[in-house]
């Protein structure tokens, strides 16, 4: 709500900078994807246990800046040219995002779960696919702030 307040308040200028930036931070989790999948290594079970893994993803999720920078960057300045058009579909947007990132996490954990008795070779693809995506939206992004920008 923070986020969305300062970013109400903003010249359409900055929001374009902002959506700009969003793009290269996309670009920036793509390159971390990529990086990744050409260093793949299937992690043992062993590493830690599945309580003890639990834990550290939920202090992760906890101490993570990405939700602030992705409002910020990305799904703020979406939300806001939603909801500007109409409040329908800021709500409408709102409740996307949300279906399809519970939706979307727990399938991944079960992709994830299955792609590992499927093979290193399966993981490591779904890993490139996820920076391949990560570098679609950040184009789009780039391209929306830049078009904002330029005055189109």
């Amino acid at each position: 709500m923070l986020v969305l307040l300062v970013l109400s308040r903003m010249p359409a200028w900055l929001e374009a900078g902002l959506r700009c930036a969003g793009g290269v931070f996309l670009l920036w989790l793509a390159w971390r994807a990529f990086d990744r999948w050409r260093h793949y290594r299937l992690a043992s079970e062993d590493r830690a246990s599945g309580t003890r893994g639990l834990l550290a993803a939920a202090a992760v999720n906890l101490l993570n800046p990405n939700p602030w920078l992705g409002w910020s960057l990305v799904m703020g300045p979406l939300l806001l040219a939603a909801w500007r058009v109409d409040a329908v579909q800021g709500v409408a947007l709102l409740v996307a995002f949300y279906g399809t990132m519970v939706a979307a996490s727990a399938g991944i954990v079960v992709l994830f779960a299955g792609a590992r008795r499927l093979g290193a070779r399966v993981a490591r693809g779904l890993v490139g696919l996820s920076a391949g995506g990560l570098v679609c939206f950040a184009g789009w992004q780039l391209w929306w702030g830049v078009r904002e920008l330029s005055g189109r």
